[in-house]
């Protein structure tokens, strides 16, 4: 669709790919030309930190404090505890709210990264929906709020419809999750004064469903705004590497091997995901993203380095390119590499090169290692090594150990 938005949020919502639907374009652009809007996104707590396939969303309210609107983060304390059946095969495992409170706990570090939290108008607030949602009246629920949603339509919703159709079972606890978000949105509305929930397009049932429950419930008009579920250009799902998630957290993920993802982007990919997850101008985005041959190298080491300022810092992001150009033009030994630490106790029987790399991080399961292995993709100081089953003793670490998967991805390993 063609819009010409007023509003600076809208024009850079526009301008850098981050649009995929809207409720009322015109009516939401003429709110936020007016004033502060505060808006939402919702996260659940199902892991203790978010991955790289947030960071779309995370980024779009960046950009909305940036233009002058209140961005405000929604934790799932109460959500989770039922999961979001959107787009999934089977029903998600249920947690404890002990490992829910924790998970929060280990997502509020990131948002500190992106977000200016406070109390004045424009500084973002957070939130958790289980304030409202642990201490619900099951029967007045039903009545006030249930009354509202026809099972008719809410079967239609393509992520309910699409696990009916496989025939993949769907728990009366999943149903509702959709009924708990579109109250979360009457409630913020209520409390805070939201206009707006943004989210991925896999969203979209359950923001329509908000919208129309306050209008429903309260006569106030809201609005919806989707990004698109972003995939790089040979059809990955962002969010993912070879080794596993590229996770937000620094414990969880090395700020070089954050940096190192960025580095590695496809080359078509360049100048789509610096207008996504950098501030760069647009501009220079164009210009970049259009570079060949060698060139287009330089222009990820920008991207990369602007990623990871973002969110560890900028002595994190030069760490990490000063360290990959010691392992890859030098053929050294980077200071900033992923280091695992092994002790005596963990060498007794020895350790498989397989095991060994799973550990320090650069294959997921053993059965990526063997498979790594076997194809020779795999490096032990720079030397080639065919045998999963070989076993690393306490002698073999007497020096610090390079481990190498394929050309790009490496580690150390150390005796502790």
């Amino acid at each position: 669709m063609t819009y010409h938005p007023k509003s600076d949020f809208l024009r850079v919502m526009f301008e850098r790919g981050f649009v995929a639907d809207c409720t009322d374009y015109q009516a939401l652009d003429e709110a936020l030309a007016k004033g502060i809007v505060p808006a939402y996104i919702g996260y659940d707590a199902t892991a203790a930190s978010l991955h790289v396939g947030h960071l779309m969303n995370i980024m779009v309210l960046r950009w909305l404090q940036k233009c002058g609107g209140k961005p405000i983060t929604l934790m799932g304390g109460g959500t989770t505890k039922v999961g979001d059946p959107s787009f999934r095969a089977e029903e998600r495992p249920l947690l404890t709210t002990a490992k829910i409170d924790e998970n929060i706990a280990g997502l509020q570090k990131v948002f500190a990264r992106y977000l200016s939290y406070g109390d004045g108008p424009q500084d973002a607030i957070m939130l958790n929906n289980a304030e409202w949602l642990d201490n619900l009246n099951y029967l007045e629920f039903l009545r006030d709020i249930g009354r509202y949603f026809s099972v008719n339509r809410m079967l239609s919703f393509e992520s309910v419809k699409s696990r009916l159709d496989r025939e993949q079972s769907l728990s009366f606890l999943e149903f509702n999750y959709m009924i708990l978000q579109a109250y979360d949105f009457l409630e913020i509305h209520r409390r805070y004064g939201c206009l707006l929930q943004m989210g991925g397009s896999d969203q979209w049932g359950n923001i329509i469903n908000g919208v129309d429950l306050t209008r429903r419930v309260v006569d106030h008009e809201i609005y919806g705004l989707t990004t698109p579920l972003l995939t790089t250009s040979d059809g990955r799902k962002m969010g993912k590497s070879a080794s596993g998630a590229v996770w937000l957290n620094p414990d969880m993920l090395a700020p070089y091997d954050f940096w190192q993802f960025w580095r590695n982007t496809t080359d078509a990919d360049v100048g789509r995901f610096l207008k996504i997850f950098t501030e760069l101008p647009v501009d220079e985005c164009d210009r970049l993203g259009a570079l060949q041959g060698a060139e287009i190298n330089g222009a990820k080491i920008i991207l990369a380095n602007l990623a990871t300022t973002l969110l560890h810092g900028a002595e994190a992001a030069a760490a990490a390119e000063a360290t990959a150009r010691e392992v890859f033009e030098k053929g050294g030994v980077g200071d900033d590499l992923p280091t695992l630490t092994l002790h005596a106790a963990d060498l007794a029987e020895g350790i498989t090169v397989a095991q060994l790399f799973v550990r320090a991080g650069l294959s997921a399961t053993g059965k990526d290692a063997k498979r790594l292995i076997l194809e020779g993709g795999a490096r032990l100081n720079d030397e080639i090594v065919l045998d999963a089953g070989h076993r690393i003793g306490a002698g073999d670490l007497a020096e610090t150990l390079k481990l190498t998967a394929g050309k790009k991805r490496h580690a150390l390993v150390i005796l502790g």
